[in-house]
């Protein structure tokens, strides 16, 4: 049996820990490429894009796949549809491994955004020094704000355009919980942007920004293609696997 795992995520790498030597299985992870220097999962790994839902399918029939399944993260959302569109011309089924987003509970002060652009709009009214944790890519959606100052965090150095007034921490998680109380203190950050990326792995921001009455811009999450099937984590999705060969 032939699976192909759409990853770059930590719950994508533990899903290909899981299945990696399972007696019977071929396993390819592919990853998108953005990283310069992705954490590997093991087995087999391909790297770069498809060349959209057709390229995908196409590589579907030559490889002989047997199962997709999209565990890659959840702002990585035209991928999701390539799969959805791909699975269906090639014939093989799809699953969808998604992380549950993040829940505000009792204190959390969070501010609502459709997307990166909207978050800009709110922060001239929420605070002047902003922690952003959005990654590198879409930083232009900041860059008209020369009153605001940015710690921008992100596996890569960004490339501009970018805020004027900016800061860049090169770091990868999972973050602790004691470090985020830290970086929050000394950069004496006012106000928090991060994306609904779920997981434990940066959830600690998100305690930090809560105990410190830091308020959170908290980006919505992109649409999904409707239809697929969905598991919440890797083991799951291992089962989904095994459960066909």
């Amino acid at each position: 049996m032939r699976v192909l795992i759409l990853g770059g995520t930590t719950e994508a790498r533990h899903l290909a820990g899981l299945l990696h030597g399972t007696p019977g299985l071929d396993l390819t992870s592919s990853l998108a490429g953005r990283v310069a220097s992705p954490r590997l999962p093991p087995g087999e790994v391909r790297v770069g894009g498809f060349g959209g839902a057709e390229g995908l399918a196409a590589w579907l029939r030559e490889h002989q796949v047997d199962a997709v399944i999209d565990a890659t993260h959840p702002f990585a959302g035209t991928i999701s549809f390539h799969a959805a569109r791909a699975a269906a011309d090639a014939h093989v089924p799809l699953l969808a491994l998604r992380r549950p987003g993040w829940v505000p509970v009792a204190g959390d002060v969070w501010h609502d955004a459709g997307s990166l652009a909207e978050a800009a709009q709110l922060l001239p009214g929420l605070g002047e020094r902003v922690f952003l944790t959005t990654g590198r890519m879409g930083l232009a959606a900041f860059a008209g704000l020369a009153e605001q100052w940015f710690l921008v965090r992100s596996v890569d150095a960004p490339q501009p355009p970018h805020p004027p007034r900016m800061e860049v921490l090169l770091d990868r998680g999972p973050f602790t919980l004691d470090g985020e109380r830290e970086l929050l203190r000394r950069h004496r950050v006012d106000v928090l942007v991060t994306k609904d990326s779920g997981g434990a792995a940066t959830a600690p921001k998100l305690t930090a920004a809560r105990e410190a009455g830091v308020p959170v811009v908290v980006v919505r999450r992109p649409p999904v293609p409707e239809g697929v099937p969905e598991v919440a984590g890797p083991a799951e999705a291992a089962r989904w696997v095994t459960d066909r060969l």
